[in-house]
């Protein structure tokens, strides 16, 4: 009889922390993802200006621009991800 007055309140503290713990959680996966957009969306700009001066400077042509863009906007997702990962 004792151990069951002793376990049914513990099972309560249990359950209450595993509730309180999941709140949290889901707000820090929400900045973490809204973290993660804003970095593509400023990267998505960065790669736009990259293949702009790229055009502009006249170096390269419209293909190996384009390469650049890509490989601009493809570290902005890598970062993206282990923000969120």
């Amino acid at each position: 009889m004792n151990k069951i007055a002793f376990a049914a309140p513990a099972a309560l503290v249990a359950a209450g922390l595993l509730l309180a713990s999941g709140p949290g959680f889901a707000t820090e996966q929400a900045e973490q993802r809204r973290d993660a957009r804003d970095v593509k969306q400023d990267t998505r700009q960065e790669a736009r200006e990259t293949k702009q001066d790229c055009r502009a400077a006249d170096e390269k042509s419209n293909a190996d621009c384009r390469q650049d863009k890509r490989e601009t906007k493809q570290k902005g997702r890598q970062t993206a991800r282990d923000i969120k990962y």
